[in-house]
């Protein structure tokens, strides 16, 4: 079983940045591939960007691609996305999930992912 806790969401201007954390418990962490989805009222969840296992592998909805960073500290069971150059469009809910399953791809639809958290609410006023 996997716990996911995120942090570090808030209210930012335009132009501004936010870093989001999500820690995870259980001991298989490790070998999971990890994401961020949001969501914004009324809006259905979307991707925003996945990482490998490994770190090796990242992927990105083309709305972030060039603004966000997604990585990972396996010894801190810890997942980051750095969103800089924030829109007003970036407003959601944030979400972290891990998906158990090995894969050759990383997934970006949230059927394929096992375990969320609570999610952190992003707030970008112009």
């Amino acid at each position: 079983q996997v716990q996911l806790v995120e942090s570090g969401g808030g209210l930012v201007q335009a132009g501004g940045s936010l870093r989001l954390s999500c820690a995870a418990s259980g001991r298989t962490f490790s070998t999971y591939a990890m994401a961020w989805f949001r969501q914004a009222p009324g809006k259905e969840r979307e991707f925003v960007a996945a990482i490998s296992w490994s770190a090796g592998n990242t992927a990105y909805a083309n709305s972030v691609k060039g603004r966000f960073t997604i990585s990972r500290d396996k010894a801190k069971n810890t997942v980051f996305l750095q969103m800089n150059s924030l829109k007003p469009e970036d407003t959601a809910v944030y979400y972290c999930a891990a998906d158990r399953t090995v894969r050759t791809l990383l997934p970006v639809t949230t059927r394929a992912y096992d375990y969320w958290g609570q999610g952190t609410q992003v707030t970008v006023s112009s």
